[in-house]
């Protein structure tokens, strides 16, 4: 089959690779869409520590099933529609035995430490499988991953309704947090540097759109970062009122470091929080998408052929496409 490949950090081909073959428990998925994330890009140039190499990226996906192994829960069969979480957790370790499989201290997941589903097939525990709505399209359902990324995140910030929040970050999944926030009663400003993705908040519903969150009030009570610039973590710390919160969502280098008042933690009671990938938060992430609760339409920019993988990896790179696709299948796919 063919299939992207990272052979190093910085060495990205389209070649043949061997037929996936199910294992225990394992089901064989024909990929029909492949979202880019900021993670696959971090794979590319190196700088995602848990990967090995070389590894076929590739990890917000959906598919037909097209191959059953040994020991699959008699549910699932040829032709089902399935969108994939990704999350590999060992079961056995404290945070696992805990409810809290995202921080596995052996984490792994589909398309970051095992080949992934930028290629035409990809062969997943049947666990992670989860049956798609006939009214979805493959592209809908390869958005259920990073949808389920936010879902975690604001279970993880909270919202009630009426409540003021700053999202800094207008990419795809800050467009994300915006439409699952303002449907748990927030009235969401949001806030990006590249002026062209502030249309898109708007008509999302934003209550105010700008292009310097340091212009604003801080009377926030909440902040969402989704950039991981730590520039843009330090002002929304900076834009919350006395008794705030603040989600760190955006993914930082491991190496980054933000500079804050910790008398104002201490004295403002500000509340700091992470979110980690998905947990428990799939399956809700897929009945939204079937509900219509995420516009699709204004994320869902640019979707490529796979033999074109290294121009979808550019535009994310850049910029200048939101949510970039690939469509392993064609562009029937």
């Amino acid at each position: 089959m063919r299939a992207a490949i990272i052979d190093e950090p910085g060495s990205i081909r389209v070649g043949d690779v061997p037929d996936p073959v199910p294992r225990e428990r394992q089901l064989v998925v024909k990929v029909g869409a492949t979202g880019i994330c900021g993670t696959d890009v971090h794979i590319a140039d190196g700088h995602f520590p848990p990967t090995p190499y070389p590894i076929v990226p590739g990890h917000e996906f959906a598919g037909e099933v097209v191959e059953v192994g040994t020991d699959v829960p008699g549910e699932w069969t040829v032709g089902d529609r399935v969108a994939v979480d990704p999350s590999l957790f060992c079961g056995y370790c404290t945070p696992c035995r805990n409810g809290h499989g995202n921080l596995c201290a052996n984490w792994g997941a589909t398309g970051d430490t095992v080949d992934g589903a930028f290629a035409e097939y990809v062969a997943v525990p049947s666990a992670n499988c989860y049956r798609m709505p006939e009214g979805l399209n493959w592209q809908q359902g390869a958005l259920v991953e990073p949808v389920s990324c936010a879902v975690h995140g604001v279970r993880q910030i909270g919202v009630e309704a009426g409540e003021k929040f700053l999202v800094i970050g207008a990419g795809t999944m800050g467009l994300l947090m915006q439409q699952l926030l303002q449907r748990a009663g927030a009235q969401v400003t949001v806030a990006d540097r590249n002026a062209t993705r502030l249309p898109r908040a708007q008509r999302l519903g934003a209550v105010a759109v700008v292009e310097d969150a340091d212009e604003l009030d801080s009377d926030f009570d909440a902040a969402v970062d989704c950039t991981g610039a730590a520039p843009a973590i330090e002002t929304a710390f900076d834009k919350l009122r006395r008794g705030g919160r603040l989600l760190v969502f955006g993914v930082a280098p491991a190496e980054a470091r933000i500079s804050l008042s910790p008398f104002r933690i201490y004295n403002d009671e500000i509340k700091i929080v992470g979110s980690m990938a998905v947990l428990h938060s799939f399956g809700p992430a897929l009945d939204l998408m079937a509900m219509g609760a995420i516009n699709s339409d204004e994320l869902l920019t640019d979707a490529l052929p796979l033999e074109e993988f290294g121009k979808a990896l550019e535009l994310m790179r850049s910029g200048a496409g939101l949510k970039v696709q690939v469509l392993p299948g064609g562009a029937d796919a």
